[in-house]
């Protein structure tokens, strides 16, 4: 057995990927930061037991799946606009109302879960496995097959591993990933997100997004997007469809020149921009964040999450 002192060497190299799975689970960076707290203040609790039969990786990632899942018994699934109705295709449709009281789909920092180290393998594993899509996709399973899919398949721990940490049979775990990963062929391709452009291409085009939508230059952002692309606002329920829609949208509804301040970032493994808008006293003020799916070199999705909550999870305000 190993002693309290050690505790903190063998379990903090750990904390970022649980970070990750507990994001995956939750859809929630806020949640998933208060369950890797509660993780750690469990394995604290009874490292004394640990006799070392397992991995400390998968004793650790056995209290985790285990607080989310108890966790998500008293939460709903926390959807995309794209998860809840059809979309509009024409930009003249009514907008509706807000809903705050939607427990919406959170975009997470890719600084907080690192880079996947030196690796190029790791570092593309590391990003798919919390694309912004793939998170979606999975608030459509239930808890369990959520978790015993992202151990699978993002984890890629075995399924007696599996079973053991979920307190079942190998058997049990097998349906329930052949259930999950059915219900995902059903709800979104997630393959497709991938095809991103290299490094240099992907900031080309991140830097003419920005440049366009803060000029309001709808010309300039006409040639970057996609004919089919999309447009989702959360936590707005309207969301568009193909280029006509989101172009009159963006430009009858939200551009203005100077009115958007938009700094480069990257969130779920994607391109990502923090929004800021000015105000009345001319500064720029917290508005959101918007997530970039990119495929080829266009964009295929625009995802903006207008939440100024979200802003100080990527940078600190820059002075206006």
């Amino acid at each position: 057995m190993v002693s309290n002192p050690e505790f903190a060497t063998l379990t903090e190299p750990f904390r970022r990927e649980l970070l990750a799975h507990c994001y995956r689970m939750l859809g929630s960076v806020h949640d998933a930061e208060d369950l890797v707290q509660e993780t750690y203040l469990r394995a604290w609790r009874g490292f004394d037991r640990f006799e070392g039969r397992s991995s400390v990786r998968r004793w650790l990632y056995k209290i985790a799946t285990m607080a989310c899942l108890t966790a998500l018994e008293t939460r709903s699934r926390r959807p995309l606009p794209s998860g809840l109705g059809a979309p509009q295709e024409d930009h003249r449709a009514a907008v509706a109302e807000r809903e705050p009281s939607v427990p919406w789909l959170e975009p997470a920092p890719d600084a907080l879960f690192g880079g996947g180290g030196d690796d190029p393998a790791a570092v593309v594993a590391a990003r798919s496995g919390v694309r912004l899509a793939f998170i979606a996709a999975l608030q459509f399973l239930s808890a369990r097959q959520r978790a015993v899919l992202t151990l699978r398949d993002v984890l890629a721990f075995r399924g007696v591993e599996v079973a053991e940490m979920l307190d079942t049979t190998a058997a049990a775990v097998d349906s329930a990933l052949r259930r999950a990963r059915a219900v995902l062929a059903e709800v979104g391709p997630v393959a497709d997100d991938l095809a991103e452009p290299d490094e240099a291409a992907r900031r080309r085009l991140l830097d003419d997004y920005v440049d366009a939508f803060t000029r309001a230059d709808a010309d300039a952002l006409v040639r970057l997007l996609r004919a089919d692309v999309e447009l989702e606002m959360p936590p707005t329920p309207t969301w568009f469809t193909g280029r006509p829609a989101v172009l009159g949208f963006l430009a009858a509804k939200v551009m203005r020149p100077g009115l958007w301040r938009m700094d480069p970032t990257r969130a779920n493994g994607q391109a990502a921009v923090v929004i800021r808008r000015r105000g009345d006293d001319g500064g720029h003020h917290p508005y959101g964040v918007q997530v970039l799916t990119l495929n080829g070199a266009a964009v295929a999705r625009i995802t903006s999450f207008n939440d100024p909550g979200l802003v100080p999870l990527f940078s600190s305000p820059p002075p206006s």
